[in-house]
């Protein structure tokens, strides 16, 4: 499987992880303490083969950003977090700095 595929469920994981953590209350339940657990693993050994062929530097960053892009999502639209117009500008100016990230890695 490509290094760019490993990265992606590694940063679709780090959404599922990021967002259960509400969801535990301070690890103290179980179904989303363990749901957390399974994310959390995923994400991590998918990122590490990512980082078998992909810098890594480059790959955590590009981890981290699809994290953070969806885990906001996941606030707007499931915990009714604020979505004003400066945050969305940021929020796609993340993306944006995803997208040049793989266009000026090798």
């Amino acid at each position: 499987m490509s290094a760019w595929i490993y990265l992606i469920i590694a940063g679709v994981l780090e959404v599922g992880f990021a967002s259960m953590i509400k969801l535990t209350d301070n690890f103290t339940k179980l179904m989303p303490s363990l749901v957390f657990l399974v994310f959390a693993c995923g994400s991590f050994y998918a990122l590490t083969k990512a980082v078998e062929t992909l810098p890594i530097g480059t790959a955590y960053a590009i981890w981290t950003g699809i994290g953070a892009f969806g885990t906001i999502v996941i606030g707007i639209v499931f915990y009714s977090e604020p979505a004003g117009l400066l945050r969305l500008f940021f929020l796609f100016t993340l993306i944006a700095s995803i997208v040049g990230l793989k266009l000026v890695s090798h």
